[in-house]
């Protein structure tokens, strides 16, 4: 190569083939740092109604798998994202986090604003950023934030069917708050995750828990904790919900806690009403 000329060679990396620019000017050493891998970060919105949640699945379409597909498009590489908060399906998200390693010089902010033009119109990338290439989301410490809404009212509302749990009988908020008290705090929540799960630790720190209701019936119950085991954050508002009822008391929640028995908790709750609003690392600002 001489002069201004630029070169291209054909790349294959498994089935994808690209082209590969070879800069003029630039010494060996140069031409390996610009190769090197950088660690790209995702925070990610989506409504998880059509998919069979985050995790990839060989019976269902993914959150993961459209970011796969729309970052292998763009980048002409296979990519791989590793995600921060694996959500069950039919649950949504405002700002899960993920992170892929890629050879591309795109600048880590524009990154969000390229892929979005490939995923469909119900993901979108919110904020993307370079991070170091050691950063793991599920490796840092972090507050991760749910919240789960529940139509109280006496005939459920078409336009919210998908995004709210329809919940006919008065719920008592004041109860709810009573009972969710006894969650903060570090516990084992093993009551309050699903039978079949695979954690190996089930002790977690709950650091707030609240259950409010605004002037359009929506009752929300906020969670925020340092993780969450499989089902629990569904569990717990299905305990929530029969102690909203009546059904039982506000001081159970501590019986529950305390027995390590999921049958002692109450019902999952349906998948549609939960939303994983964010999750905020160390050292960022984010209101909890």
């Amino acid at each position: 190569m001489t002069g201004n000329s630029t070169a291209w060679k054909m790349v294959e990396i498994g089935n994808l083939i690209f082209r590969e620019i070879e800069l003029p000017g630039f010494s060996g050493q140069q031409k390996e740092n610009n190769k090197a891998m950088r660690r790209i970060k995702l925070t990610v919105a989506y409504d998880g109604t059509a998919y069979k949640g985050w995790q990839l699945q060989p019976n269902g379409v993914t959150i993961e798998e459209m970011l796969n597909k729309a970052l292998s498009d763009l980048l002409k590489e296979p990519v791989c994202v590793i995600g921060a908060s694996r959500t069950d399906s039919g649950v949504h998200a405002r700002g899960n986090v993920a992170v892929f390693d890629t050879e591309s010089r795109i600048p880590g902010d524009k990154f969000c604003y390229a892929v979005n033009r490939g995923l469909p119109e119900d993901i979108r990338v919110v904020e993307s950023e370079e991070v170091p290439t050691d950063w793991h989301p599920r490796k840092q410490n972090c507050v991760k934030t749910y919240e789960y809404q529940i139509l109280n009212c006496k005939i459920e509302i078409p336009t919210r069917r998908l995004y709210a749990h329809f919940c006919y009988y008065p719920l008592n908020v004041e109860k709810m708050n009573e009972a969710a008290k006894y969650l903060i705090g570090e516990h084992d929540f093993i009551s309050f995750c699903a039978a079949n799960h695979q954690a190996e630790e089930t002790v977690r720190t709950i650091y707030g828990a609240e259950v409010k209701k605004n002037d359009e019936d929506i009752v929300t119950i906020r969670l925020c904790g340092s993780g969450f085991l499989y089902n629990m954050v569904r569990i717990l508002t299905g305990t929530l919900l029969e102690i909203g009822s009546g059904m039982r008391k506000p001081e159970e929640m501590k019986v529950i806690l305390e027995a390590k028995n999921r049958d002692m908790a109450g019902r999952t709750a349906p998948p549609e009403g939960l939303f994983l609003l964010h999750v905020a690392y160390e050292g960022e600002r984010k209101t909890v």
